[in-house]
């Protein structure tokens, strides 16, 4: 098993849908079950054996820069946005000058999980494929997800190949906010803001856009009431 030694953490968005809990903080310093959000994610992709981690940084970004220089387990580098916020995909590719050529994981800080079998970051690696793949993204029963409320975005077929949600109908799956990605997905890419979106398209054109079921318990917590139920849940594992 390769694991990639390299990971982003998205934490630049404004995090409107959280308040009032991130009033005074930024929503990756929102704590659950007594540990920020941004640490967890931190937590998963150091144990996997990830050694640097880039957060991009935007809505009170000092915050975030000072919570982290706590940390001595991990190589902590920063992409700043403080003076545009580039969106997913922008915010990716700004950032690959410190991620370099090889492939990485990507992070939502607003993803956190209860493991199943085994450690779900590891199993990613496992079956990723660089030949076959530009993306191998998590991707979450839909109707089994804690803190979503939407139709799914993936269907996937028996090889992992990811479809787009058919309109007017609920998808089986829904990204769970953690990808590994090849950076040759940011071949030509966008200038400026973009969402990642624009690429996992591109790639599904071409069957490059994969995926991998999780099988513990994804919660999104991207709201008051994703938050209570996601300490809800914890505090009775």
């Amino acid at each position: 098993m390769n694991v990639p030694k390299k990971a982003m953490i998205l934490a630049a968005g404004l995090g409107k849908r959280m308040r009032p809990a991130n009033n005074q903080r930024p929503k990756p310093l929102v704590e659950v079950g007594g540990r920020t959000l941004i640490d967890r994610a931190i937590d998963r992709l150091a144990d996997v054996g990830v050694e640097t981690v880039v957060v991009n940084i935007h809505y009170k970004a000092d915050q975030i820069r000072d919570h982290l220089s706590g940390r001595q387990d991990i190589d902590i580098q920063f992409s700043d946005e403080t003076d545009a916020l580039m969106d997913t995909g922008g915010g990716i590719a700004k950032a690959l000058p410190l991620l370099g050529d090889e492939p990485f994981f990507t992070h939502n800080s607003d993803s956190i999980w209860i493991e199943g079998m085994g450690s779900t970051l590891a199993n990613m690696a496992a079956h990723w494929d660089g030949d076959r793949m530009d993306a191998l993204m998590l991707m979450a029963p839909t109707v089994r997800s804690l803190g979503y409320d939407g139709k799914g975005d993936f269907d996937m077929n028996d090889q992992g190949l990811l479809l787009r949600r058919e309109e007017a109908r609920v998808a089986a799956f829904v990204w769970a906010g953690v990808q590994i990605v090849h950076p040759r997905l940011f071949n030509n890419c966008p200038d400026g803001p973009f969402s990642t979106n624009v690429l996992w398209d591109r790639a599904i054109e071409v069957d490059r856009l994969f995926g991998i079921r999780h099988e513990g318990i994804w919660m999104h917590v991207g709201s008051p009431d994703g938050l209570n139920r996601a300490e809800e849940l914890l505090s009775a594992a």
